[in-house]
Order: structure tokens, then sequence, then C-alpha cells
């Protein structure tokens, strides 16, 4: 930058324009060990950053809204495995950003932040939990299991973020812990249960992730070609080796299907057809099962036992 050719990038002007948090992101997404570049067209890019970890914090206060820890927080050993891979992933953040404190050296971490965020929470966990989160029961396990995570989560991000978002991190936490004399500034970083690291479901899970980009391809072609017109509507054929890890089910979570059926085979291959059946008008899932009951001929069971209020 030179003020001769009227090139500078006043830091004046980029708070007034974007608050000082982008500035900040900007300063912790460099790399020290070469000449800094700064213009609007980086500064743009930040701010995507930036809305797009902003954006998560704000998932994560909606998925929390009520949330009681004393009555739905669930041990470790009861959480689904999709639950415990989330907290073996914090714990992975947790060691760099305090191998980063240590060393002094922060190259990589804030981006690696926005990465979680991005790719393991908002297009795989959260996408995966949504249904979950809105259509079981308040008191069902699987549900308890996301909001347990979902409250760790909230808590680590926050104070992870503190350091370098600091309006952000502390709108997000006085959002959900509301005090006059309180503050995320205030706080230590959680520290992690050594209990939640699993190199082993890692791994498992990062074939797992692998085997469902097999079958989300062959979603997209459906979609791309009007066969459906959203993933519930189809029914997924998997076949091999790669998918016997889970089942049926599960996958059903995973891909985000209405219906999918798994068979051995030595190849990873997935099929999509139209799924039969009627639209669930609550969790939108497309079964046989709807259109069966009396009282309530548009749900499917597990939402009409919602509706009614049976036990979880």
């Amino acid at each position: 930058m030179s003020k001769s050719l009227g090139n500078v990038v006043a830091p004046q002007e980029v708070v007034s324009k974007t608050g000082a948090d982008i500035l900040r992101l900007w300063v912790m997404n460099t790399d020290v060990t070469e000449d800094q570049r700064i213009g609007k067209n980086i500064l743009d890019q930040q701010a995507e950053l930036y809305r797009r970890i902003r954006n998560t914090l704000r998932w994560l206060l909606g998925n929390l809204d009520g949330f009681d820890a004393a009555a739905e927080i669930l041990p470790y050993d009861q959480l689904p495995e999709l639950e415990r891979w989330v907290l073996h992933r914090l714990t992975e953040l947790d060691a760099k950003l305090r191998a980063a404190q240590r060393n002094h050296d922060w190259t990589g971490v804030y981006p690696e932040i926005h990465a979680f965020c991005a790719a393991d929470l908002s297009a795989f966990y959260f996408d995966i939990r949504k249904d979950s989160l809105y259509c079981d029961a308040k008191d069902s396990l699987r549900r308890r299991a996301a909001r347990t995570v979902i409250d760790q989560l909230h808590r680590c991000l926050t104070a992870w973020l503190a350091p370098v978002l600091v309006f952000t991190a502390e709108e997000a936490w006085l959002a959900r812990f509301p005090s006059e004399d309180d503050s995320i500034h205030l706080r230590d970083w959680p520290v992690l249960p050594e209990g939640w690291k699993d190199e082993a479901l890692a791994a498992k899970w990062a074939a797992l992730r692998d085997a469902r980009g097999v079958a989300t391809a062959e979603l997209e072609v459906a979609r791309r070609n009007g066969l459906i017109g959203a993933s519930l509507q189809a029914r997924v054929g998997l076949e091999g080796d790669a998918f016997a890890a889970l089942p049926a089910e599960t996958w059903e979570e995973v891909l985000i299907a209405s219906q999918v059926a798994v068979a051995p085979g030595a190849e990873a291959k997935a099929t999509v057809t139209l799924a039969p059946g009627q639209k669930c008008d609550r969790c939108w899932r497309v079964l046989p099962e709807v259109g069966q009951s009396h009282a309530h001929p548009t749900l499917c069971r597990r939402c009409e036992a919602v509706v009614e209020g049976a036990p979880s």
C-alpha cells in the first residue's frame, strides 16, 4: 500500500463498513511468513467466511431453544455414533487450538474452524439431524442426543471464536446465557473429556462419508433428470461392502431419503427410484404407511405418535 498511489486500505474504514470482527478474521487468516494482501475482494471473502460461521452459531442457538440440561443431556455411552463422531472432531480442533496457543502459530487454525462449520456441521451433521430435531418427540433419545451435542458445540465454538470474533462470540453467548456481569471473555476454553477421542470411529465415518458421496451423486443425477425434486422423494438401493457398516434405517437418516435398502456387493453402487407411498404432511417422508391411520390419514406412524403424545 502506498499513500502516494492512493491504494491504502484504512482500518477505520473497514471497521465502519463491515465491523471489527471482519478485520480481525482477516488478520487471523493471513500467513505471517509472506507479504500480506488486503483489498475489497479479500475483505469480501472474509465477510463470506464470517457469514457462514455466524449462521452456524445462529443455527445452534435456534435448535437450543428451551434446552433443559438437567432433563435432556445424555451420557456419552448413550449417544449414537454420529454424535460421538462430532465430539471426536471437537477434540481434534481443541488440540489444534491449544497447540497454536502454546506455539504462537495460528496459521490455518481459524480456516479449519470455518471448514468444520461449513463442511462437517452445516453440510453434514446439521443436514442429517434436522429431521430428528424438528419431527421427533421432544423427549426422544435421538433428539436429546442431538441437543446434547449441540449444547457442546455452542459452548466450544463461542469460546474458541471469542479471541477473534470478539463481538459475535459475546452476542452468541449472551443470547443463550443473558447476564449483566458474565461474559464469554471471562471464561476459559472448555476442557474436553479424554474419552471423546476415538480414532477408530473417525476412520469409520470418514469411509462412510466417502460411501455417502457415491449415493448423493446418484441422488443429484436423479434430481437433475427430473426423477425426484428432493431426496425425501427417493428410494435408494445401496450395494457394496462400503455400505454394510450401517443399517438401512440409519442410511435413511444419513442420506435424507425416505426409504433405503442395503445389499452386499464388492463395488459401492447406488440406484435411485421414486419411493412408493404417500408424503407425510409433517416430516415429508414418502412411506407406504401414510394414509393407513383413520385418525391422522396424512401422517406417518412416527408423526402420528408425536402428535398424539405417545411415549417415545
